[in-house]
């Protein structure tokens, strides 16, 4: 097993995506594990989860980290109640907990839960934002329509001195 040369965090926005975006992350992170270095990302909807695709797809998992806001349980029934609530789509949450449960299964040191956390909300968001920071050696951002989480991850870089490569979107 290689040692990774660095870790980039992948921040994006989780409520909308298009094509394009999603040709973007899955074009940089393929650069960035035939380079040799890792992928940090936040186990979330849209650009998390095609970020965590391309690892899986190219089994580098030795090349990735997913930070959770909670525990794998809770964070999965938080949204399995936001199918409930016709926030997201029942294909969505499937699709990202079997990816979040195959990556633990097969490298559970890729997956990152936050076991002190009970709920899923803001704070721990962006908590969970500042973990992907603190394990990253640059961040690339998806940022879409001026996202809150995503400025909030960048904000947090650029206080820590990390370089920044921000994609912006209007959609």
């Amino acid at each position: 097993m290689n040692k990774v040369l660095k870790w980039i965090g992948i921040t994006g926005s989780w409520r909308q995506t298009s094509p394009e975006i999603e040709e973007r992350v899955r074009t940089e992170v393929q650069k960035i594990i035939s380079s040799g270095n890792g992928i940090v990302t936040g186990g979330a909807l849209n650009v998390d989860y095609q970020a965590a695709d391309e690892v899986l797809k190219s089994k580098s998992l030795n090349q990735l980290k997913i930070f959770l806001p909670t525990s794998l349980e809770i964070f999965t029934a938080h949204y399995k109640k936001r199918v409930q609530e016709g926030l997201l789509t029942e294909t969505q949450v499937k699709n990202l907990i079997t990816q979040l449960t195959t990556i633990k299964e097969l490298n559970p040191s890729s997956l990152i839960e936050n076991n002190i956390n009970t709920v899923v909300n803001q704070d721990t968001y962006y908590e969970r934002n500042s973990e992907v920071v603190n394990a990253s050696d640059e961040l690339m951002a998806f940022q879409v329509n001026n996202s809150e989480g995503v400025q909030d991850t960048i904000n947090k870089a650029k206080e820590k001195g990390i370089p920044v490569k921000l994609f912006p979107y209007d959609l």
